[in-house]
């Protein structure tokens, strides 16, 4: 008798997206939209949910190529079919790019060289102003630059800087600067974020001590060795109760204050992989959508030397109050440089040093989208749109929307469409009905669709009925009650 593994075979199309069921990239090796070409490289991006800006920095540092350091302000809107991105201001930064950065209200916290420096920003209405031309597209400060797709009118030579009256403008002023990183050679902060509350600042360094600040006194509250090497990566529960740090010297460690909690394991059910095989790149707290008590930590683990035949790197998802691991799953074998999560913790973002971009769901770790070597150098940070009013008339008829950025000096924008799958099904919720797969009844749905492909040839007929009757579908026009779940076009074989 033929198991469901059996209907496997068919390899339906599932949503539109041809391939196997294992895997649902719906794009292959296209570029995906540039929204804008910094004079610089690109080091951080992220997107105030207030104003809507996107905040984007970095720079050639403090050697003298000529390659200007600062951080770029982008207006970001829809129109018509086609995102556009705007220069409204460039910040200049001096002799020190940015590297990382965080955003916490109207204030950002940016890594450069040894220290945090903190900038507050603000928007007005401007009254006068004139056009500019630059070759360098950076223009005057407060200048305004248009990009969208591949550019206005195919022009990517010098661009024109224009402003316009009752336009917006941005206004930056540095508000204080703290000593992040101790190296007696070469200080480095290596990563920064805000407490949810926006009470604590905490930094990562290359000496491997985290340092927390009162915010907005920048008064030094903790200050700790959490780390043999350089801190890679740290984030801190919604609730301020832990801090999770990775770093070069393999550990994951998991702090309550300046206390050392827990150190994560999250190979122990993996014999094949040894202690120094692998390092964590990357941690994030998220929430659970739906779940309002629920907590998760999403970790990416990637290897810890180049192989000859490259070994894959891991996504491990953990419960947030327990720390145990939920689950882990292999995400490619291009190293990953960077990732994210989205605001409703429904969506994770990877990007890799060969350029590659990604977007998985969150509860089950299976890609949703991808694009090969998309930037083609490695990328260096991603921001979600947020779920926030200013963001949605941007966002458009989109599922999720990913900005990335990369040292190729571009920011990309990487979305998947709210889409309509097409294929026949009984269930109201189900594509027959015109709605997109709920990620709750993806499983359900998935079995349905492969037993009534199936169920075409006769041989198969039987098999079909027999898991739809076990799924306990009903038929076409049989009420059910909707559920009240995020959609997302996904593959449901992998769940």
């Amino acid at each position: 008798m033929l198991a469901l593994s059996d209907l496997a075979a068919d390899r339906p199309h599932i949503c539109g997206v041809g391939g196997p069921l294992e895997d649902i990239d719906i794009m292959g090796k296209r570029k995906a939209p540039e929204l804008y070409r910094a004079p610089f490289p690109l080091y951080t991006v992220k997107i105030d949910p207030k104003t809507g800006l996107i905040i984007t920095a970095g720079g050639g540092g403090a050697s003298k190529t000529g390659i200007k350091n600062g951080v770029h302000f982008l207006s970001f809107e829809l129109v018509g079919s086609q995102h556009s991105a705007t220069l409204l201001h460039s910040h200049d930064t001096g002799i020190c790019a940015t590297m990382n950065m965080a955003l916490g209200g109207d204030v950002i916290a940016a890594g450069q060289d040894g220290n945090c420096s903190l900038m507050q920003f603000r928007q007005r209405a401007r009254k006068e102003a004139r056009p500019t031309v630059t070759k360098d597209g950076a223009g005057e400060q407060g200048g305004t630059r248009r990009r969208g797709g591949k550019g206005q009118n195919g022009n990517r030579g010098g661009d024109v800087s224009r402003t316009k009256d009752d336009s917006l403008q941005v206004l930056v002023e540095d508000i204080g600067t703290v000593q992040s990183d101790l190296s007696p050679q070469d200080p480095v902060q290596k990563c920064v974020c805000f407490s949810s509350d926006l009470k604590l600042l905490l930094t990562g360094g290359a000496d491997g001590f985290i340092r927390v600040w009162e915010f907005p006194s920048l008064k030094e509250k903790l200050k700790f060795k959490a780390h043999k090497d350089e801190v890679e990566d740290l984030h801190i529960s919604p609730d301020n109760k832990h801090i999770v740090t990775v770093g070069r010297d393999f550990a994951c460690n998991l702090w309550s204050g300046d206390q050392l909690a827990l150190g994560l394991c999250w190979h122990e059910n993996m014999p094949h992989i040894t202690q120094k095989m692998y390092r964590s790149q990357s941690c994030r707290f998220a929430k659970v959508e739906d779940q309002k008590d629920a907590l998760r930590l999403y970790t990416v683990q990637i290897p810890h030397k180049r192989e000859r035949k490259p070994l894959p790197c891991y996504l491990t998802k953990w419960d947030g109050r327990s720390f145990l691991p939920l689950l882990t799953k292999p995400c490619g074998n291009e190293v990953i440089s960077c990732m994210n999560v989205s605001d409703s913790g429904t969506f994770l973002g990877l990007g890799t040093i060969t350029g590659s971009v990604a977007i998985y769901i969150a509860f089950s770790l299976q890609r949703l989208y991808y694009v090969q070597e998309s930037h083609g150098i490695v990328v260096t940070d991603l921001a979600f749109l947020p779920d926030d009013p200013k963001s949605k008339p941007a966002k458009g008829n989109n599922e999720v929307a990913m900005l990335s950025v990369a040292v190729d000096s571009r920011c990309q924008l990487h979305s998947v469409r709210t889409r309509k799958c097409g294929i026949a099904a009984g269930h109201p919720d189900c594509p027959g009905h015109g709605a997109t797969w709920l990620l709750r009844d993806a499983t359900h749905c998935g079995r349905v669709v492969k037993a009534r492909r199936a169920g075409r040839d006769s041989a198969l007929q039987e098999v079909g009925k027999r898991v739809v009757n076990e799924l306990g579908v009903p038929g076409r026009g049989s009420p059910t009650s909707p559920i009240p779940t995020t959609s997302v076009c996904c593959d449901p074989s992998a769940l």
